[in-house]
């Protein structure tokens, strides 16, 4: 019989740990078989856009200076926008990052004199300074865009009527947030988004509902754009790119709104005819042929993560129980000093870095201080087991990824016995 403690404990896993694990594990099986059969059918999905594309070896091949006749990259935006189920796709190594991709897709598609309505309440931290609801230089609203906002509810809700309010005739575009940033609120499933666009488009058909889906993609076996946005919006280091994507973003949505982004992201008249791939197109394909069996690992770890701390008494987003809508799990330990422990573990666990000792720090784009775990193969991958918070109440930590399952259970057990090891937790 193969002794897995044994390897544990020679990566510091304590025999209490490994056993209060497997114990937390037993009852999880059969919630396990069930993101398999969503990562089997989007598997499928995957493979039947890479197949109606024609999808060849020709299209690995690296291109440089204008890139003009890239047939890899404009095969790779075409499978895209066929297995999102959108006329177009943007999908590009020169998106820098998720919020690169939004401030684009943001920018591309609101004038000046134009509203941006977030009817979810306040987008994620990074987006403040793109909107210019913290001042920065080259914002929205330095352009003349003006923002308004909708809390949600008390119990995590669409306010309907406060949003009905919010409606005005400059409002040209709503943002939705499909995952909870670093908030402790619901994340909202692909229905919810829809019925919440479908409400929006009642009001005003002409308004663009653009969704926020980074840590979504592939949770579930449809997306927002299969239930009305016009754009979807993410980043190739977290999900789609399945850990291989170095660096990138996309943008999924119409074409009258994609062909803007493409403007904006090189040069009128330009669009998507330019932009070299720079040799990336092998990992950016087989990233994206590998996503849906590596979000289903993390989906693992997330509800192993819930189900260990929530025994424990800690407070869970979302609970042990409920179902899943992203591949982050906030847990909300009380303290900076549970936080770091927490986040030693995740470090600790790394292929990368295992040695380093991540502390908080004034990190860009937020206005509290941030501390992040993330021994990753690519900087910043959230794909890749990791996990950051920023250091103020609840003091809430938020992890997510693995390239495995087996990596993400190694990171939450290894999480746990910092925690142990510093008196916080005990068994």
């Amino acid at each position: 019989m193969i002794d897995n403690m044994h390897m544990y404990s020679q990566l510091g896993i304590s025999e209490e740990v490994y056993r209060f694990g497997e114990e937390v594990l037993s009852s999880l099986r059969t919630r396990f078989d069930g993101i398999d059969q969503v990562a089997e059918y989007n598997q499928a999905k995957v493979i039947s856009a890479m197949q109606k594309n024609r999808v060849s070896a020709g299209c690995f091949a690296g291109t440089t200076g204008y890139g003009y006749n890239d047939v890899g990259r404009d095969t790779l935006e075409r499978v895209y926008a066929d297995c999102f189920h959108t006329e177009a796709a943007l999908v590009r190594p020169a998106i820098l990052c998720g919020t690169h991709a939004l401030a684009v897709a943001l920018s591309a598609n609101l004038r000046p004199g134009d509203e941006l309505l977030s009817p979810v309440g306040r987008p994620y931290d990074t987006l403040e300074e793109v909107i210019g609801i913290r001042e920065s230089a080259c914002s929205l609203a330095e352009y003349g865009v003006t923002y308004d906002e909708v809390e949600l509810l008390p119990d995590g809700s669409f306010d309907y009527e406060g949003i009905r309010a919010k409606i005005k005739p400059q409002t040209k575009l709503c943002t939705i947030q499909r995952s909870k940033g670093y908030a402790t609120r619901p994340t909202f499933s692909v229905k919810q988004i829809g019925e919440l666009i479908a409400f929006i488009k009642s009001i005003r058909s002409d308004i663009i509902c653009m969704v926020d889906n980074c840590y979504g993609e592939f949770v579930d076996v449809i997306e927002p754009s299969d239930l009305g946005a016009d754009m979807i919006v993410g980043s190739l280091i977290k999900n789609p790119g399945g850990g291989l994507a170095p660096i990138g973003g996309y943008i999924c949505g119409t074409k009258a709104c994609v062909d803007r982004c493409a403007y904006r992201l090189s040069a009128p008249g330009l669009g998507q005819e330019v932009g070299a791939n720079l040799g990336l197109m092998t990992s950016l394909y087989q990233g994206f042929f590998l996503a849906p069996t590596v979000v289903s690992g993390a989906l693992k770890g997330a509800i192993f993560a819930a189900n260990i701390y929530e025994k424990l008494g800690f407070r869970c987003v979302p609970s042990a129980a409920e179902p899943r809508h992203d591949i982050i799990q906030a847990v909300e330990l009380g303290s900076e000093a549970a936080m770091c422990a927490f986040c030693e573990g995740i470090q600790a666990a790394a292929p990368v870095d295992s040695y380093v000792t991540p502390v908080p720090w004034d990190m860009p784009g937020y206005d509290s201080q941030v501390i992040m775990a993330a021994g990753a193969f690519i900087q910043g991958s959230s794909i890749e087991l990791s996990a950051d918070g920023p250091i103020r109440e609840p003091y809430a930590v938020y992890f997510q990824g693995g390239l495995t399952w087996v990596h993400a259970k190694l990171g939450i057990l290894m999480s746990l016995q910092k925690l142990v090891d510093a008196g916080i937790v005990k068994l």
